[in-house]
């Protein structure tokens, strides 16, 4: 339904973003609008992303862990639990970028890297629907998307080379904070 809505408000902005990884212009383009985190667009495509990745986490949590939860109450615990973490966690970007007068310098950084992950959400939602309804099996889909997610690193890193590249330790500092830590402490406090 998320798609058929955004396909229907903006089908060229939609098509664009599917194909993000091999339009730098559209990144380009992007930085330049500064669309509004709270268009309807925008919002549209931050819930499917949500629930696509909720419905990611619930299905690799019920194959992977031991646990006995399963069903529509684990996909609510991670649906909110994904949502605070995206939330909290742009916000602080946001607002850090802001305090140490970046903003300018790293507008590029965070509009491609929020780009790049909707760009995969479209390929996760898939592989999802493949795994759900073919023989796949869902530790296929635990590989597929971790190949993915190192893609997306590997296209963000090369398209922001120079920011990286001149502040190496800045980037290897916000890796540990913002990407790597939050993961690991969600994870503990799901399981």
């Amino acid at each position: 339904m998320c798609i058929f809505l955004l396909k229907g408000l903006n089908s060229k902005r939609l098509k664009a973003i599917s194909f993000a990884f091999f339009n730098k212009n559209f990144i380009e383009d992007e930085v330049e609008e500064r669309t509004s985190f709270f268009s309807g667009f925008n919002l549209i495509l931050f819930v499917f992303l949500l629930l696509l990745l909720s419905l990611l986490l619930s299905i690799l949590s019920v194959k992977f862990t031991t646990s006995k939860e399963e069903g529509f109450l684990l996909f609510c615990k991670i649906f909110i639990a994904t949502g605070i973490y995206f939330i909290v966690k742009w916000l602080l970007e946001y607002l850090i970028s802001i305090l140490f007068l970046i903003r300018r310098e790293t507008r590029f950084y965070l509009v491609s890297k929020v780009n790049y992950l909707y760009a995969i959400s479209f390929v996760i939602y898939i592989a999802v629907i493949l795994v759900t309804y073919t023989s796949l099996k869902v530790s296929f889909l635990g590989y597929f998307v971790f190949i993915l997610f190192l893609i997306r690193f590997i296209f963000h890193v090369v398209n922001n080379k120079n920011l990286i590249l001149s502040k190496l330790f800045y980037f290897i500092l916000y890796l540990c904070a913002f990407e790597i830590a939050p993961l690991f402490v969600l994870l503990k406090l799901m399981l």
